[in-house]
């Protein structure tokens, strides 16, 4: 089988999977958007899955993604995402790609991300990434912290506060930290219209996730395989 139809064949799956798990939720389809983890993955592949329909792609490393992006500039309807740990030192760049950072989980990163955005004239969408399990080790802003981030990057003016992600801890039940996530955004909305997005959910859990609201799935291995085309 060659690559494009085994992409083909992959998205399929993925696709009705979702599908499957809106209905049992008693959600629509277009509530729950895919986004594909194509980091470590190369530039054709991503040209493949543009051209069966998908429009939003994750990359983790900066250097990897801003040569990968720049392959891809005739994508016009291509969105970006950052969804890895990203040093303050890398915010300049990483604004040169990224239509949005799913991983904002400090204030100073949020200063410097709201500094280059401002700096190229652009306002940068981003997510609160949470850790659900308060081990902000492997990344993540503390649950009781969100408040005081959301305000930083709200008060910025060149961030837009879109929702929040996570990780599902292994030493949790992914439909534990699922609904905690949820239970966050929920009250972000309060104060942060614009943050609706609750970003949940991989490969192997994202039934699961859809079932307690997410409105985005990850999914890289189930999409692309585990088998790494180009060197991390």
């Amino acid at each position: 089988m060659n690559r494009a139809a085994e992409l083909e064949e992959n998205l399929a799956e993925v696709e009705e999977r979702i599908a499957k798990a809106c209905e049992v939720a008693g959600r629509a389809r277009d509530e729950v958007m895919l986004l594909a983890v194509t980091k470590t993955w190369p530039a054709s592949d991503v040209e493949i899955l543009y051209g069966l329909g998908l429009r939003h792609f994750a990359e983790n490393r900066d250097q990897e993604a801003d040569a990968k992006v720049g392959q891809l500039r005739h994508l016009g309807e291509a969105r970006w995402h950052m969804v890895g740990r990203l040093q303050r030192n890398k915010a300049k760049s990483v604004v040169e790609w990224a239509d949005q950072v799913d991983s904002v989980d400090s204030v100073r990163l949020a200063e410097a991300l709201a500094k280059a955005a401002h700096a190229k004239g652009t306002r940068l969408d981003v997510l609160l990434q949470v850790s659900i399990d308060g081990d902000t080790s492997r990344g993540g802003v503390a649950v009781a912290d969100v408040a005081e981030l959301a305000g930083v990057i709200t008060r910025s003016g060149d961030l837009i506060l879109r929702g929040a992600m996570t990780v599902a801890p292994r030493t949790m039940e992914p439909s534990q930290a699922f609904q905690a996530l949820v239970s966050v955004v929920s009250r972000l909305r309060d104060d942060h219209p614009t943050a609706i997005h609750v970003s949940a959910g991989m490969s192997g859990d994202l039934e699961d996730a859809i079932s307690h609201g997410s409105t985005c799935v990850r999914v890289g291995t189930a999409l692309l395989g585990s088998r790494r085309l180009i060197s991390p």
